[in-house]
């Protein structure tokens, strides 16, 4: 039987864990990936009894973003990043969400994870929001959740730069989120999740939408705005060339 891409469990009373493992694509944004996720959050909205998730990857990859079929795709105009609200699922879910980025969070990827309510990063693992590596500007929400999360200048940096950074150089800049080894990230989630889960869920709900509805009301028209700079900038021939030899042939 072959497994999952994406796992559903509910590992105690009220925590849900939702594992990305799609080994073949090394959890980029494969169809397969997306469809699960998607259903995944439907399924713990519909469901009554849950208080928190936990969103992880497996071994050193938490996200890595968008596959190379699908970059050429929003290059040649016949996809947007908007299409599915992939990026979102975190913000949009009603209970709290701990994004548990015990591995590597590339570009898509890494935004995904900081739209969550509590941030975990590894310090052995690779983040970096890597878009104008490829020639093209920002999508899923980026420009405006990591400076958000990580304060202007370091997210200008990040941005602009696309580099490559180590959980363990991001803990020194300052992040504010929690920070390390990768083998104690999921400890410290679940220890996390224990502590959230110990709430009402109504009150957990309802404090949630209060914190995060701005962020939700502002984020529209972001979109928007990063979907116009993507008009002018994901359909050079450059961008293409450059999806082409950074994936390899």
């Amino acid at each position: 039987m072959t497994e999952a891409v994406v796992s559903l469990q509910e590992i105690e009373p009220g925590i849900v864990q939702l594992t990305m493992q799609d080994r073949i694509n090394k959890n980029t944004f494969s169809e397969e990936l997306v469809t699960g996720l998607m259903q995944s959050f439907e399924f713990i909205q519909a469901n009554s009894s849950y208080k928190v998730v936990i969103l992880t990857g497996y071994d050193s990859y938490f996200a890595s973003g968008g596959t190379k079929d699908g970059l050429l795709a929003i290059n040649e105009g016949k996809a947007s990043f908007s299409d599915l609200n992939l990026y979102s699922l975190a913000l949009d879910c009603k209970i709290p969400v701990i994004s548990a980025m015990q591995g590597h969070g590339i570009g898509g990827g890494f935004v995904m994870g900081l739209f969550a309510d509590f941030v975990i990063l590894s310090r052995e693992s690779v983040y970096t929001t890597n878009f104008m590596k490829y020639g093209f500007t920002p999508g899923m929400g980026a420009t405006y959740i990591v400076p958000k999360k990580l304060g202007f200048s370091l997210a200008e940096e990040l941005l602009l730069n696309a580099a490559n950074y180590r959980g363990a150089e991001l803990e020194k800049r300052g992040i504010p989120f929690t920070v390390l080894p990768r083998a104690a990230v999921m400890d410290y989630a679940l220890e996390l999740a224990r502590q959230i889960a110990e709430k009402p869920r109504l009150s957990l709900i309802i404090l949630k939408e209060h914190l995060v509805a701005p962020l939700r009301k502002e984020l529209s028209k972001i979109v928007e705005e990063e979907l116009a700079m993507h008009e002018k900038t994901f359909h050079q021939a450059e961008v293409r060339e450059r999806i082409v030899a950074l994936f390899g042939k």
